[in-house]
């Protein structure tokens, strides 16, 4: 045992973060599937050169899909996490769910599912959170965006509260559709969701 010590410490120090090197799935529609963009540009890729260029050996599974709701992504993550049993579940999703003025307390159910499978299997969990355009209304984009901290708070999951702060709204960040961000904008995204996820890695 001691000899086993010893040596797990001295990896330690010789091989530093990677010797924690685990599986990253980040499941998403698609403001983290790149729409619009070459995969590579997109934040989610921008995430795995980051974390290698930080030394963190660890394996980036994008699991987004274009128009996928939280309805879709709650019902996909069983197959998820048993095919590729993650340490870290990244969650960005509902912004589909507001855009169709569906239900935010289902909305928040679904979330809330999804966090909880999650930690079932050991992964620690991070949602991102999104906002709503103000011509949906006062009311409803204020509770739209509550959900994520609800949501966080309820289950102790890490929260990002606005994933496209800092790129929505602003000149050469939006795809002419109004919604996708540009490839100029995702290393604004990328540095939204590192500092939160780097304190979770370390």
């Amino acid at each position: 045992m001691r000899n086993w010590l010893i040596g797990t410490a001295l990896s330690l120090l010789l091989w530093g973060p990677s010797a924690f090197a685990g599986t990253v799935l980040v499941v998403g529609d698609s403001i983290s599937a790149a729409f619009g963009l070459d995969t590579r540009d997109g934040w989610v890729a921008l995430l795995q050169e980051r974390l290698k260029t930080e030394g963190f050996d660890h394996q980036v599974v994008n699991a987004s899909i274009s128009g996928d709701t939280s309805s879709g992504g709650l019902a996909r993550l069983p197959a998820l996490l048993s095919e590729h049993d993650p340490e870290w579940v990244i969650i960005e999703l509902g912004g589909n769910d507001g855009l169709r003025g569906q239900s935010l307390a289902q909305l928040q159910q679904n979330l809330a599912d999804m966090a909880a499978k999650s930690q079932a299997i050991g992964a620690k969990v991070l949602l991102l959170g999104m906002k709503l355009p103000p011509n949906y209304g006062q009311r409803y984009t204020t509770a739209f965006a509550a959900v994520y901290p609800k949501v966080a708070s309820e289950t102790g999951a890490a929260l990002v509260p606005f994933l496209l702060e800092g790129s929505a709204g602003m000149p050469g960040m939006t795809q002419a559709d109004g919604i996708h961000p540009t490839a100029q904008a995702q290393p604004i995204l990328l540095d939204n969701v590192w500092p939160t996820f780097k304190l979770m890695l370390e």
